[in-house]
């Protein structure tokens, strides 16, 4: 068997190797209901526009990606229209003004087929990237995401979105028990609450690599710069 291409990347607690084609590049919960006023994280009385910032990152990401036609995945935290899916406990947590399944100004929160519910124009996924509806926070509980990656051959995946702490630390804790190899691109997510962001990175990052592993696009770019178009 032949021994697949390795790329080191420049990565905390130690470099991170990357391997073309079996390296999927994740972003977790782009969707208008986190970014935009009037969706459920500004229900919540978040300042959304902090997760603005990541956008050029992530776009730039996903350019890479497709350049060089490696598999690319997208996430929404999604309910179904009669919300049988969503827990009560979590439809009244929050004591949010609009609560999940309500409607604001972008339709109903956090449902699927909403205006609100779909991935930022800026980001949008394009024919034949994955898109996986989830019910819960992180991206394995309640999906078929496990048999699309064994599908694809893919063991290792490169994370952003949002946000850091609960639904990008959730997927790739759940990644990680399941034997996928995890890079968090630091600048590619984000937290309404800027501690809560270092901090989780700093957990996943802790033990030598507990949950797996973290860098900047640039350390990853860089990288990849004389990467081969296929694996």
């Amino acid at each position: 068997m032949t021994t697949p291409t390795t790329i080191p990347v420049p990565a905390r607690p130690y470099p991170y190797p990357f391997i073309p084609g079996r390296t999927a590049l994740v972003v977790i919960d782009m969707q208008r209901d986190f970014i935009e006023k009037g969706g459920f994280g500004d229900a919540l009385g978040n300042d959304v526009q902090r997760l603005e910032a990541i956008v050029p990152t992530i776009a730039k990401l996903l350019e890479l990606f497709r350049r060089k036609r490696w598999p690319v995945i997208h996430t929404r935290e999604a309910h179904l229209p009669d919300l049988s899916d969503c827990p009560p406990s979590k439809i009244a947590r929050g004591n949010a003004p609009l609560k999940i399944g309500e409607t604001g100004s972008m339709g109903r929160l956090l449902v699927r087929g909403e205006p609100g519910n779909q991935i930022i124009e800026a980001l949008k996924p394009v024919a034949g990237e994955v898109v996986i509806d989830k019910p819960g926070k992180g991206m394995f509980f309640g999906t078929d995401i496990q048999s699309i990656l064994d599908n694809k051959g893919i063991t290792h995946l490169l994370f952003t979105g949002v946000t850091t702490e609960v639904c990008v630390q959730t997927s790739m804790r759940e990644a990680n028990d399941r034997g996928y190899e995890c890079l968090l691109i630091e600048d590619g997510t984000e937290s309404y609450f800027p501690a809560f962001k270092q901090a989780a990175i700093e957990m996943m990052v802790a033990q030598g690599g507990i949950v797996g592993w973290a860098a900047p696009s640039v350390a990853l770019e860089a990288a990849l710069a004389e990467a081969p178009i296929h694996a």
